[in-house]
């Protein structure tokens, strides 16, 4: 076997001193390189599988978020319709009362101005007396200063001038 290993040019003493080379070589890459580039890579594999898991627990939840968003969005509208609503209805009411206020005060100040209207016809009609009274006792003093025949003259001469009129 030596021969065979002398004709390919192979020194067996060099081979083992190589393969004992590559040995120590291979441990201590092994132990330097391999170990802790092995540990490098878990450690990455870990944090990309964190990084997976952290991104999908963070899509989940902004998903919830969104959906609670969408409906705290709903909650909103609904009670900023409850609140038009009422405040419409509010409106409304006070519109109505307000109507009614100003319908009564209408009707008060309507009896109002009638009791004053009632009150000018009143002291118009007692002013008109009064003066209808002057006017009679003037024409009655005037009548009894005239002689009889005068008056029936005066009489039939008016009498006559209203029905022409």
């Amino acid at each position: 076997m030596q021969q065979l290993l002398s004709q390919l040019g192979i020194n067996w003493e060099l081979l083992i001193s190589q393969a004992v080379n590559f040995a120590l070589l291979l441990i201590i890459l092994r132990i330097f390189v391999y170990k802790p580039l092995l540990k490098l890579l878990r450690d990455r594999r870990a944090r990309i599988e964190e990084g997976l898991m952290k991104a999908d627990e963070a899509d989940r939840r902004l998903h919830e978020v969104d959906l609670l968003g969408k409906e705290k969005m709903k909650e909103a509208e609904s009670k900023a319709i409850a609140i038009l609503k009422k405040t419409e209805g509010d409106a409304k009411e006070l519109e109505a009362r307000l109507l009614g206020e100003i319908k009564r005060k209408e009707g008060e100040e309507s009896a109002l101005a009638a009791a004053r209207l009632k009150a000018q016809e009143e002291e118009s009609r007692r002013a008109m007396e009064k003066e209808a009274a002057a006017l009679v006792r003037a024409a009655l003093v005037r009548t009894v200063e005239l002689a009889p025949e005068k008056i029936d003259d005066a009489l039939i001469a008016r009498a006559v001038k209203e029905s022409q009129a």
